[in-house]
């Protein structure tokens, strides 16, 4: 090959390659947006652990008030950076919403969760899903998934990784005098 066919080749495949990962990137959004439990869907009832091991059951709250969940784990980078994201939306919703962690059982077990926990405390109840009962309900995809569940219990949000926006996410859901069209 010459160096000028070279080049041409060079150049072809530089003009191309932003097309094919704005393709990728749309297919892979596509695909994160179909991910977990359906929006619409109304979960059945079920209840976890603390870590301390006291039952929790949600259908107390489910059905009640906005319910968001967080599933993460200690050694989740992105459930780590999405951190100070959830602790402020708690700050601003967690009079009107109730909030829970779910930790999974993947690579960890109460104690460990315990010692994470004292380290980086978290300001709403930590649950443990020991057999994995809801990861399974809410076909949790991986660490940092986040879902929320209206008043009536049907999932209103999914979302993973730590660029969520869970404060805008909740606003729709709540609402705050504004309508979903307002504050989109």
């Amino acid at each position: 090959m010459n160096r000028s066919t070279h080049l041409g080749l060079s150049a072809r495949v530089l003009t191309t390659l932003p097309v094919l990962l704005m393709a990728l990137t749309a297919s892979s959004l596509e695909a994160q947006t179909r991910m977990g439990i359906e929006i619409g869907s109304k979960p059945g009832p079920f209840a976890l652990e603390t870590v301390e091991g006291d039952l929790v059951d949600l259908a107390e709250v489910v059905g009640r008030r906005p319910v968001l969940l967080e599933f993460w784990a200690s050694w989740c980078k992105q459930c780590e950076a999405l951190h100070p994201t959830m602790e402020a939306a708690h700050e601003e919703f967690g009079d009107r919403v109730e909030f829970y962690g779910i930790a999974v059982a993947v690579g960890q077990k109460p104690s460990t969760i315990r010692k994470y926990l004292k380290k980086h405390p978290f300001s709403f109840p930590m649950l443990f899903d020991a057999r994995g009962d809801a990861v399974r309900q809410f076909m949790v995809p991986v660490t940092s998934y986040v879902v929320i569940l209206d008043a009536d219990g049907r999932v209103a949000y999914t979302g993973v990784d730590a660029r969520q926006d869970i404060s805008g996410a909740l606003r729709r859901i709540v609402g705050d005098g504004q309508s979903a069209s307002e504050s989109s």
